[in-house]
């Protein structure tokens, strides 16, 4: 067939209409970024709200903050195959129909197990986007765009966590002026409304990301692989010129050949289990669990929380999470635009230096003032009812008149600005509420021996696999520990929060932006959807473990410790990408296989000790 040779009047047209497709692609995939985001940063504006009114405690919250989490764990299991067998086109429109039926399903919900399905739908959503659309995005963008091209799934990321931030930020206003102007009752209904209105308001991204997803192409890497070369090199033409598109399809064949059965019947690129798979395989994977164990979602999904109990009022912990999210947005497109010219490995180790040293000053701060605490357990255990349960108002008299019994303590704690915690149990089994403090007295603190109860073996395994559950379902409720301490000042809380500041720019210039090349770049061209599942499947599960016991654990151990723990996991990302990871700067996918095909030619074959 003689090779096409555009007119004068093709060759002006032909470019703006690649330069239209790529932006509308872009525009597709950031969406899904911008779902994603939505997914991960929707519940920060939420929780206060639904932790107000739900009755839920705390484990349970946190269940529910990590269903989303969850739910993306089983999704991105079978993301790999789901994606290999229909193809990532219709791979991402599923992702955005299943968000789209979760908003309804949890802004309806009344009770733990529907808004715990509605979340879990969520993430299922969330998991198949996490993966499929860099994948697409990889697959499609030639090398020289393919940094800033993935760049823009995280950069609308952020805008997601921002648009919740904001919309969290209007509802806390509202609340404010509910408090004012009308009774509790009326109050707490507002309340109950406005986590539901939250979630309404982050349907329509996902109907626009369904529309969009159905008018691009399919990858053209996986037409080739189905055999449709034709449809390949349509694809590739829509956003490329036929010379780059020519040359890709010849390498693309050139990797086809290494996997095809030779006359032996044997396939010419090896066993799974070498090292040119292995390696890039494994280094993927570290990656991401150290991307996620740095606690990037749990500090975003409880940094209202955080920014509370670190001293700051409802109104200025919002706007203090607001303020985070815009760093996050702004320091994304600052390492969108640094990405294709300092390289991955540059700002992988700039940025988790920074996360080190940001994380232990979180830490420190925390401990300074955690240090002062009373502990009052006896004198809640004797406020527990004959009914095993207890429910009280932490006002500022309540904490007065706990503060003033049993044995007189020299550390000075203001009722006015008391924090208290209650770590209780019932047999072996443990559980703990949520920080409250004297100065917000929205709900009242409730506990029961329900609470602290498995529902059954299975939950009883998961929270405690040594414990007897028959046992714990006739023990007493046993407070265990009071924590009574005392608010930080103000200025304390904006200290804490300009420390988060600088954990969110570290991470967004850095791994932020190039966890997503890492995954998409490092793993072969054989293995890569099955792969990514794979180490996204690690990412999640560590994620949503975090997310699952942060509440519970900052309860027992403060969040000083939850903070040190965070910096010690980036301690092994930084040395991991500092020592194994190499620069794919400016290569094709093709280049970064063959790079670890000779490695690994080189290193074989290992020497004896």
């Amino acid at each position: 067939m003689p090779s096409y040779v555009p007119s004068k009047t093709a060759a002006t047209t032909v470019p703006d209409m690649h330069a239209g497709y790529s932006r509308f692609l872009l525009l597709v995939a950031g969406l899904g970024g911008l779902l994603y985001g939505v997914d991960v940063g929707i519940i920060g504006g939420a929780l206060p709200y639904l932790e107000a009114t739900s009755g839920l405690n705390a484990g349970q919250l946190s269940i529910i903050v990590a269903a989303v989490l969850l739910g993306s764990v089983f999704s991105t299991l079978f993301a790999g195959i789901l994606a290999d067998w229909m193809g990532r086109r219709p791979l991402m429109i599923l992702s955005g129909v299943a968000f789209v039926l979760s908003i309804p399903v949890i802004a309806l919900s009344h009770g733990y197990g529907p808004l715990f399905l509605g979340r879990l739908l969520q993430g299922i959503s969330g998991g198949f986007i996490g993966m499929v659309v860099p994948l697409y995005l990889a697959e499609c963008l030639s090398a020289s765009n393919r940094g800033r091209g993935t760049g823009v799934f995280q950069w609308m990321l952020t805008l997601g966590i921002v648009a919740a931030a904001l919309i969290g930020i209007y509802y806390s206003y509202r609340v404010e002026a509910v408090a004012r102007a009308s009774s509790a009752a009326a109050l707490f209904a507002f309340k109950d409304q406005a986590w539901r209105h939250i979630f309404w308001v982050s349907l329509p991204p996902g109907v626009l990301f369904v529309l969009g997803s159905i008018f691009v192409t399919e990858s053209p890497r996986w037409l080739f692989r189905q055999g449709r070369h034709e449809a390949a090199k349509a694809a590739l033409l829509r956003s490329r010129s036929e010379e780059q598109a020519n040359i890709e399809m010849q390498e693309m064949q050139a990797v086809a050949a290494t996997n095809t059965p030779t006359f032996e019947g044997k396939k010419a690129g090896g066993s799974l289990l070498q090292r040119k798979y292995v390696v890039p395989f494994v280094l993927a994977c570290v990656i991401l669990f150290c991307n996620t164990a740095t606690g990037i979602n749990s500090i975003i999904g409880y940094n209202t929380g955080i920014l509370l109990q670190s001293g700051l009022s409802d109104l200025s912990a919002h706007w203090g999470y607001v303020i985070f999210t815009m760093v996050n947005f702004i320091m994304t497109m600052i390492g969108m635009s640094l990405v294709d010219k300092l390289g991955r490995k540059v700002l992988f180790i700039v940025g988790t230096g920074g996360i080190i040293l940001s994380l232990t000053s979180v830490g420190l701060l925390f401990m300074k003032s955690e240090k002062v605490s009373i502990d009052r357990s006896s004198a809640v255990q004797a406020m527990v009812r004959s009914d095993q349960t207890l429910s009280f108002k932490f006002t500022p008299d309540q904490a007065q008149q706990l503060l003033s019994t049993e044995v007189p303590s020299n550390q000075a704690v203001d009722s006015h600005r008391a924090s208290l915690v209650v770590v209780y149990s019932c047999g072996d089994f443990t559980s703990a509420t949520n920080f409250v403090r004297s100065d917000d007295v929205a709900a009242p603190l409730t506990i029961s021996r329900s609470d602290c109860l498995p529902q059954n073996k299975f939950d009883a395994f998961l929270k405690n696999p040594f414990a007897s559950l028959d046992a714990a379902r006739s023990a007493p409720l046993k407070i265990d520990h009071a924590l009574i301490g005392s608010v930080p000042e103000k200025s304390h809380g904006w200290l804490v929060a300009l420390c988060l500041y600088l954990f969110m720019a570290c991470y967004a210039v850095g791994p932020g932006v190039c966890v997503w090349l890492a995954l998409t770049e490092l793993m072969p061209t054989r293995i890569r959807s099955n792969g990514m599942s794979i180490a996204l499947v690690i990412n999640q599960l560590v994620s949503t473990i975090l997310a699952g016991i942060f509440l519970p654990f900052v309860s027992k151990y403060g969040y000083s410790t939850m903070f040190f723990v965070f910096a010690g996991f980036t301690v092994i990302y930084i040395l991991t990408t500092a020592i194994f990871l190499p620069e794919t700067k400016g290569k094709t996918l093709e280049e970064i296989e063959e790079h670890f095909k000779t490695r690994g030619e080189k290193a074989a074959p290992l020497p004896s000790l």
